[in-house]
């Protein structure tokens, strides 16, 4: 039986309490406690911690891969599902906390389902389904599993995802450059940067979370010149991507995160090093853009893709165009077309992750989702000023999930891996800083 320490939060066994009370008593001598406490115990707490150190290498590696997704299915898929069947053999718990994640992405899978079955004849619609089954439980398993050794989780799961996106980063930046031969070909798609991925939007995107993390660091003051070196890498072969959807989602993520920070800073020295890190960085990036676009082939691409339209996004099966006729179809079809159905009808896909809900399964898929990205920017605004050991991390997640939210009005993120990493993460972790707020004394300090 082990019950809370109320000093250090930690569980203590009822055995050493009695064994506290006998040396105050007097009827036994502290080494005497100490040998008996030891015959009791348990035998298992170097296999725990050995289990806890696998763990955390798995979960490293989950997001180290998660940067490979250039064949299908990617090494993610191997990796993800090997770590959430040791997770769950090894013990795992859904806390209550959860649940609303769990049921709106039920509710979004049924939708699938039904929608699915009168073109099920098709195997790219099947295999759709499946997959968005495989993200699913991945969102709940990384919420559940933040829900013990929190923070050291969480950092080994980031430590992974950041060396991905260097590396991802290094080799997009090669391939656009043709530095690795004839290989450079695979890494690029349409004169832009795709590295690791199968498209460039998805690489983009990819490196906002950990272009957060970093800027993070450097606003805290902690190994600023190595992580502003990091942060250019990564902004330079986001900017090769050419995505505006990412340019507008890093930017926008950007300004919230020092925003969020600033705010929540606990003294004016503090509020002053995030004022100069924000000036030196504007600049820093200033000089990278303009060292880009001394390149031809950079300023050329640039140049067309700054553009707010492009000749795809006009005329009435534009993508705004079949963002309407999208709508139409939605309302006629209260189950939905099935999934990769719009793709058949108009030669592309909806470009829009609500809309495509809708259409992939019906109202009650497109519901599920509209009610799962509202109830997740409401409920985790509420952490945002709690004092809780990973506060900066939340803010990043946050910032990073609300700019991803914004870009899934102009692109599909249904099947982004990240996204759905991401999603799980914040849930864990408002379950978490509830449990940790509430556990805390109220005349505790911040």
């Amino acid at each position: 039986m082990r019950l809370p320490c109320p000093e250090s939060g930690r569980s203590i066994s009822f055995f050493s309490l009695c064994e506290a009370k006998k040396i105050a008593q007097g009827s036994t001598t502290p080494q005497r406690a100490l040998m008996s406490a030891a015959s009791f115990a348990p035998d298992h707490v170097g296999p725990r911690l050995s289990a806890e150190s696998l763990r955390a290498c798995l979960l490293w590696l989950t997001g180290f891969s998660g940067a490979f997704v250039f064949i299908e299915p990617s090494p993610y898929e191997y990796v993800a599902t090997f770590t959430v069947l040791l997770f769950a053999l090894t013990g795992m718990s859904l806390r209550g906390a959860i649940v609303p994640l769990i049921v709106l992405l039920l509710l979004m899978l049924i939708g699938y389902g039904i929608a699915v079955a009168p073109v099920s004849d098709q195997s790219k619609s099947v295999t759709w389904v499946f997959v968005s089954i495989f993200m699913a439980v991945t969102a709940v398993f990384y919420a559940a599993m933040l829900g013990t050794n929190t923070q050291s989780r969480l950092e080994a799961l980031l430590r992974g995802y950041v060396a991905a996106a260097v590396v991802a980063s290094l080799v997009a930046i090669g391939g656009y450059f043709r530095l690795f031969g004839s290989v450079s070909e695979m890494l690029v798609l349409y004169d832009r940067a795709r590295g690791t991925f199968n498209d460039p939007n998805v690489l983009g995107a990819f490196l906002v979370l950990p272009g957060l993390l970093l800027l993070q660091r450097m606003l805290a003051g902690h190994r600023t010149m190595r992580s502003g070196v990091l942060l250019l890498v990564m902004l330079a072969a986001l900017f090769l991507t050419f995505s505006r959807g990412a340019w507008a989602q890093c930017a926008f993520a950007t300004m919230l995160l020092m925003y969020i920070t600033f705010i929540t800073s606990a003294s004016v020295r503090e509020k002053f090093r995030i004022v100069v890190v924000a000036l030196a960085g504007m600049f820093a990036v200033a000089v990278l853009i303009t060292a880009l676009l001394s390149f031809g082939q950079v300023s050329d691409i640039f140049s067309e893709r700054a553009a707010l339209e492009q000749s795809y996004d006009v005329g009435r099966f534009g993508r705004f165009g079949r963002y309407l006729l999208g709508v139409d179809i939605a309302l006629e079809h209260p189950l939905g077309i099935g999934p990769l159905q719009f793709y058949l009808l108009f030669v592309e896909d909806p470009h829009n992750t609500f809309l495509n809900t809708f259409l992939s399964g019906g109202w009650l898929a497109g519901f599920g989702y509209l009610t799962l990205s509202i109830l997740t920017i409401a409920m985790s605004t509420r952490f945002l000023f709690a004092r809780t050991p990973w506060q900066p991390l939340y803010q990043a997640f946050y910032a990073a999930y609300v700019g991803m939210i914004g870009e899934s009005v102009i692109i599909d993120i249904d099947h982004w891996r990240h996204y759905f990493l991401i999603l799980g993460v914040l849930w864990g972790l408002m379950a978490a800083s509830a449990q940790y707020v509430s556990a805390r004394p109220i005349n505790s300090s911040a």
